[in-house]
């Protein structure tokens, strides 16, 4: 199964990113000294589907305190997705509700095929630390009257529990405030890791409980030739596409 079968799919967004090392030219200072060209020849290759450039107020920031902070986006118009984001050492690829894998992942090889091809003699000057999928959904949720971590046990396969004797006689509820249980496990195919996050939020100004699934290669994890990227970026989705369905099935498959 794959999410585009989903008529009511859970998506708040999906996102993938490439990362690459910095310059330390000097001490405590990183920087990537092909940036400012780099921002024009992605965009004259690019333009074409994603004609409309924003610039962020990230922009302004000085050089030896932007490493990593994505700083420009190029869309097909204003307010649209897909979009790619650009910052010196990162490149992102986001999409939102109309997400299709096919087509993400077709957007991704061209986003692979751009960068490898606009950074100036990228295999000797651009090294790969790091690598991401990520997708963050969201499920309606009222916390004031409902249990979350029943929903979690019965609807999502996560068995969490606080012991009830901490709230007798205490006058504490045990409906939480906030949420936030982050797990973090060692993956092989690819090798990396698989980050779970569960936390209280909002979509569409009404309560939810938003999680995300992740899947991250950093340093020697992370290939460094497109070819291998490529073939990490299919693993890595058909990790999170085989925890997101397992942890949906039953009930909340059905409503999606």
């Amino acid at each position: 199964m794959v999410r585009k079968i989903l008529k009511d799919k859970p998506l708040v967004e999906a996102i993938f990113e490439l990362r690459w090392e910095l310059q330390e030219p000097t001490s405590g200072m990183k920087i990537d000294p092909h940036y400012k060209i780099l921002i024009g020849r992605i965009y004259d290759r690019v333009k074409e589907e994603y004609p409309f450039h924003e610039q962020l107020p990230t922009a302004t920031m000085p050089d030896e305190i932007a490493g990593y902070v994505v700083q420009h986006r190029f869309r097909e118009s204003k307010d649209e997705w897909p979009l790619i984001q650009i910052g010196p050492g990162i490149i992102t690829l986001n999409d939102t509700d109309g997400y299709i894998w096919a087509d993400f992942e077709k957007r991704i090889s061209h986003v692979l095929d751009t960068l490898f091809d606009a950074y100036p003699d990228a295999e000797s000057n651009m090294k790969v630390s790091g690598l991401l999928l990520r997708y963050i959904d969201a499920v309606d949720f009222d916390y004031e009257k409902d249990d979350i971590f029943d929903f979690l046990k019965e609807k999502m396969k996560m068995n969490i529990e606080i012991h009830k004797m901490l709230f007798e006689k205490t006058g504490v509820s045990k409906l939480p405030l906030g949420l936030d249980l982050r797990f973090s496990f060692p993956s092989t195919k690819p090798k990396g890791a698989i980050h779970l996050r569960f936390a209280r939020g909002k979509r569409k100004d009404a309560d939810a409980l938003i999680w995300e699934t992740m899947v991250q290669s950093f340093g020697n994890d992370a290939p460094k030739v497109k070819k291998e990227i490529t073939i990490w970026v299919k693993k890595a989705h058909e990790l999170t596409n085989d925890w997101f369905f397992k942890m949906i099935e039953g009930e909340l498959l059905r409503r999606f």
